[in-house]
C-alpha cells in the first residue's frame, strides 16, 4: 500500500510538470520565433528522446531494477529541461528537448510510466487491477489539470516582475526541472514491491503474448500517429493562432480538459465492469474523435472550447482500460516488457507526426491536423474492436 501511494505521488508530480510544459511549449516557441517545420522538429525531438528512454526502460528496466532506472530517468529529465530553458536556437532547443524528454503531448506517457504501470498490479488483486490503474490515471490527469492551470503564471510574472518576452516561460521551465526533486524523494521511499514479479531476462514472452502484443502494438501505433497530430503543444498553438486567445485562457481551457479526463477514468472503470475493457475502449473513443472534427471548424473560440471539453470527457476513457487490458493478457513477469512495447510504439509514432503537422499548420489549413488525427483514430477504433473483442482478460473470462 505504501509503494502504491508513492507511485501515485510520483505520477502526480510528473503529470503536473508534463502538462505545464505541454501547454507552455507552443507559446514559448512562438515567443522565440520558432514556427513551422522548426516548431515541429523541436516537438518531435522531445518525443524522440522519450521514445529512446522507453526503449531502455522496456529492455533493461527489469534487469537494472525499476527503482534505479526511475531515479536515473528523473535526473536526466531535470538536466535536459534546464538546458531547454536556457536555449534559444532551434538546434539547441531540439537537442535539449531530446535529452530532457520534453513532452509536447502535455500528457505523461514516458519511460517512468512504463515502469510504474508494470509495478502497480503487484500492489493489488486481479479483480481490483483496473480500479487501481484508474485511480493512478485519474491522479495523473488531476496533475495534468493542475499543470494546465499553472500555465497562466508566465503572464502574471510578466506583469508583476521585470521578466518579459520568453523570460517568464524560462522561469517556469526551470521550476518544472526543480520539481523533479520531489519525485526523487518519493522514489527513495519505495519498498520491494516495485521490483516484484520482474524478469531478469531480456524480452521474455510466451508465444500467445507475442501474438497479442504484435497485433495490439501495431494498432496502438496507428492511434498514436494520429495523436501526434493532436499534441497539447499543437492544440495550444491552434487556439493561440486561430482565435487569438491569451495563454492564460488556453491554460484554463486545458485545466478544464484535464479535469474532464480525470473524472472519466473512474467512469471508465465502472463501465468496463459492465461491458468489458475492449468495448469501453472503442465505444467511448469514436464519439470523441467526431467531436474533435467539430472543434476544427468551430466558428468561435467559445464554441470550440465547449466542443473540446466534451471531447476531453470521452477521449481518455480508453487509457486506464487499455493499460489494464495489456497488463492482464500477459504473464506477470512479462508486464514491464508489455507495458514498455505498447508505450514505446505510441511514443515513436507521436515523435513522427508533429513535424508533418507543423508543416500543415498555416493560415488557411490550421484545421488539417485535427481532421487527419480524428479520422485516423476512428479507423484505429474499428480495427481494435474487430481484432480483440473476443480476447478477454482473466476477470471477464471468469465472469463469462
Amino acid at each position: 500500500m505504501l509503494d502504491r501511494r508513492a507511485l501515485y505521488a510520483t505520477s502526480f508530480v510528473r503529470a503536473v510538470t508534463t502538462s505545464l510544459v505541454g501547454v507552455l511549449l507552443g507559446v514559448y516557441l512562438a515567443r522565440l520565433n520558432v514556427a513551422g517545420v522548426g516548431f515541429g522538429v523541436v516537438v518531435s525531438s522531445g518525443l524522440a528522446g522519450a521514445a529512446v528512454a522507453a526503449v531502455v526502460a522496456t529492455l533493461a528496466g527489469d534487469r537494472l531494477g525499476r527503482r534505479r532506472v526511475l531515479v536515473a530517468l528523473t535526473v536526466l529529465s531535470m538536466a535536459g529541461t534546464i538546458a531547454f530553458a536556457l536555449s534559444s536556437t532551434p538546434l539547441a532547443l531540439a537537442a535539449a528537448a531530446f535529452v530532457g524528454m520534453v513532452n509536447g503531448m502535455g500528457k505523461d506517457r514516458g519511460a517512468a510510466l512504463i515502469l510504474e504501470q508494470a509495478a502497480l498490479p503487484s500492489t493489488t488483486t486481479a479483480a481490483k487491477r483496473t480500479e487501481v490503474i484508474a485511480w493512478y490515471t485519474m491522479l495523473q490527469d488531476i496533475g495534468h489539470a493542475a499543470g494546465a492551470a499553472l500555465a497562466g503564471l508566465p503572464a502574471l510574472l510578466a506583469t508583476t516582475t521585470g521578466l518579459h518576452g520568453a523570460a517568464p516561460h524560462r522561469a517556469m521551465l526551470l521550476g518544472c526541472a526543480g520539481a523533479g526533486l520531489f519525485s526523487l524523494a518519493f522514489y527513495a521511499r519505495l519498498g520491494g514491491v516495485v521490483d516484484a514479479q520482474r524478469s531478469r531476462e531480456s524480452a521474455p514472452l510466451t508465444a500467445n503474448s507475442r501474438s497479442i502484443l504484435t497485433k495490439i502494438s501495431a494498432l496502438f501505433a496507428v492511434d498514436s500517429l494520429a495523436g501526434g497530430f493532436l499534441t497539447t503543444a499543437m492544440l495550444s498553438y491552434f487556439f493561440f493562432e486561430r482565435f487569438g486567445v491569451a495563454e492564460g485562457v488556453i491554460g484554463a481551457l486545458f485545466f478544464g480538459a484535464r479535469l474532464m479526463n480525470a473524472i472519466s477514468h473512474l467512469g471508465a472503470a465502472w463501465l468496463a465492469k459492465r461491458i468489458g475493457l475492449v468495448n469501453t475502449m472503442v465505444f467511448t473513443h469514436i464519439p470523441s474523435s467526431v467531436l474533435l472534427v467539430t472543434v476544427a471548424f468551430a466558428p468561435s473560440f467559445e464554441v470550440a472550447a465547449v466542443l473540446f471539453l466534451l471531447r476531453e470527457g470521452l477521449v481518455e476513457m480508453d487509457v486506464p482500460t487499455r493499460q489494464s487490458y495489456v497488463l492482464a493478457v500477459v504473464q506477470p513477469e512479462e508486464r514491464t516488457f508489455a507495458s514498455g512495447v505498447t508505450n514505446l510504439v505510441r511514443l515513436a509514432a507521436w515523435a513522427v507526426a508533429p513535424a508533418f503537422a507543423g508543416a500543415l499548420m498555416n493560415d488557411t489549413s490550421m484545421y488539417l491536423p485535427l481532421v487527419i488525427g480524428a479520422g485516423m483514430k476512428i479507423g484505429y477504433d474499428l480495427l481494435l474492436w474487430r481484432a480483440f473483442r473476443a480476447v478477454r482478460p482473466p476477470e471477464e473470462s471468469a465472469a463469462a
